[in-house]
C-alpha cells in the first residue's frame, strides 16, 4: 500500500477505497448485532419495545463526542482510529449474549457508541482524499461497505446463536481481534491525516462552523423526517416479523438481511449517480418515492411484501452517500470537524427516533407506526427544496 502522496490527488484510489470499505463492512458488522438480538434479550430481561428501544440511545448517546472527536482527528493520525475499533466495537457487541442485565447490555452498547463515533468520524474524509473529484463514488463504495455489513451481520450473529446459544455469542470476539490486527499493518501507511494539518494558523472552528449554520439546519431536517422511518425499520423489523406477525427468529432476520441488502444496492447506486445529476435532484427523486413504498411495504404481504421492502431498503438508505458527498463538498474548512457535525446530527437524529418509534409501537403497534413514519417522512422533501443545487 502505497502512501497518500501529492501526485496522486485528483485520482480515485481504488485499492484504498476498497481497503476502507472492507473495514467499514467489518466493523459495522459487528455492530449490527442488536436488532437481531432484542427480540432474545427482550424475553430474557421481560422489557417492553419502549425499555428495549433505549439501547439504542445509549449506543448513540457518544455520538454527541463527534466534534471533540473530530477536533483530535483534525490534529492526529486519525488512521489509527480506523485501525483500533473494529477489535472495540467487536469485544462489546459480542458480549450482548452472555450480558446478564439490561444494565450491562446498556454499558456495552456505551462503549461500542464511543467506538463507533471514533471510526466513522475520520473514515468518510480519508475516503474524500482518495477519491479525488469523483467524491460521491467514493462515499457509495463505502457506504455499500457499511450497508453490507448490516446485511451480513444479522445472518452472522443468528448463526452464532443456533450454534453456540445466545450465552455463547462472546465466541465471535477471536475474529475482530485478528481483524485490527491485519488492518494495523495495511491502514498504516496511508498517512492522509498530514493532509488536515495547517501549521500557518490554529483551526478557527467556530468562524467555519458558523458559515455552514444553514447548510447543517437543512440537513437537520432532512434527517430528522427521514429518522423515524429509517430508525423504526432497522431497530424493529425483526421484531415486527417475530412477535406481530409470528415468524420464525431465522426468517426474521433473514428479513432484515434482505432489507439490508438492498440499502447496500441503494448506496452503491445512489453517490455515484448524485456525481452526475446532481446531489440535490438525487435527494429531491428519493424523498418522494421513499415514503409511498413504506405505505405499500405495511399494506402488503406474502411474496409482495418482500417485493417491496427490497425497493424500501433501495431509497430508505440512499440518501447516505449523498448526503456525506455533501458535506465533503462545502467542508472546504476543517473537513473532519465538519463530518464529525454532519455524523452528530444523523446519529443524534437517530437515537430520539428510535426511541420514539419504541414508544409509539407499544401504544398504537409497530405497523401503525411504520405508517405515521412514512407521512411524517413527506417532510424531508421541502427541506430538500431549500438545498443550493451547485456546489459552494
Amino acid at each position: 500500500m502505497k502512501n497518500y502522496s501529492e501526485a496522486e490527488k485528483g485520482k480515485f484510489q481504488r485499492s484504498n477505497i476498497i481497503l476502507l470499505s472492507l473495514t467499514h463492512l467489518l466493523h459495522d458488522i459487528y455492530s449490527s448485532f442488536l436488532a437481531p438480538l432484542r427480540p432474545l434479550l427482550i424475553e430474557k430481561f421481560g422489557i417492553t419495545l419502549a425499555v428495549a428501544s433505549l439501547w439504542d440511545l445509549f449506543q448513540r448517546i457518544p455520538w454527541l463526542l463527534n466534534p471533540f472527536i473530530g477536533m483530535i482527528a483534525e490534529r492526529t493520525a486519525a488512521r489509527y482510529f480506523v485501525i483500533l475499533t473494529p477489535a472495540i466495537t467487536a469485544v462489546s457487541m459480542s458480549l450482548l449474549g452472555v450480558a446478564p442485565s439490561f444494565t450491562v447490555v446498556s454499558i456495552l452498547l456505551l462503549v461500542m457508541g464511543i467506538s463507533s463515533a471514533a471510526f466513522h468520524v475520520p473514515s468518510p474524509v480519508m475516503i474524500k482524499k482518495v477519491s479525488g473529484k469523483f467524491t460521491g463514488k467514493g462515499m457509495s463504495y463505502f457506504m455499500f461497505g457499511g450497508e453490507m455489513a448490516r446485511t451480513l451481520g444479522p445472518l452472522v450473529i443468528t448463526g452464532a446463536v443456533s450454534l453456540w446459544g445466545l450465552e455463547g455469542t462472546w465466541k465471535l470476539i477471536p475474529f475482530g481481534l485478528v481483524a485490527s490486527l491485519l488492518l494495523y499493518f495495511k491502514l498504516r501507511k496511508i498517512k492522509i491525516s498530514s493532509d488536515f494539518k495547517k501549521a500557518d494558523k490554529k483551526p478557527q472552528y467556530w468562524s467555519s462552523t458558523k458559515k455552514l449554520i444553514p447548510f447543517f439546519l437543512v440537513l437537520i431536517g432532512i434527517t430528522f423526517f427521514r429518522a423515524i422511518m429509517k430508525s423504526g425499520l432497522t431497530a424493529f423489523l425483526p421484531t415486527y416479523f417475530y412477535t406481530d406477525k409470528g415468524e420464525t427468529l431465522w426468517f426474521a432476520n433473514s428479513a432484515l438481511a434482505v432489507f439490508q441488502l438492498a440499502g447496500a444496492i441503494g448506496t452503491l447506486l445512489a453517490g455515484t449517480l448524485s456525481d452526475k445529476v446532481g446531489r440535490k435532484t438525487s435527494l429531491l427523486i428519493i424523498s418522494i418515492i421513499t415514503p409511498f413504498l413504506m405505505a405499500l411495504f405495511v399494506s402488503s404481504s406474502g411474496v409482495w411484501s418482500f417485493v417491496f421492502l427490497l425497493l424500501l431498503g433501495i431509497f430508505v438508505f440512499a440518501p447516505g452517500p449523498v448526503l456525506m458527498a455533501l458535506v465533503q463538498d462545502v467542508s472546504k474548512e476543517l473537513p473532519v470537524f465538519m463530518n464529525s457535525i454532519y455524523m452528530t446530527i444523523s446519529f443524534g437524529t437517530s437515537a430520539v427516533s428510535v426511541v420514539f418509534a419504541g414508544v409509539l409501537g407499544d401504544w398504537v403497534g409497530l405497523e401503525q407506526t411504520y405508517l405515521i413514519s412514512a407521512v411524517i417522512a413527506i417532510g424531508a422533501v421541502p427541506c430538500v427544496l431549500f438545498l443550493k443545487s451547485k456546489r459552494e
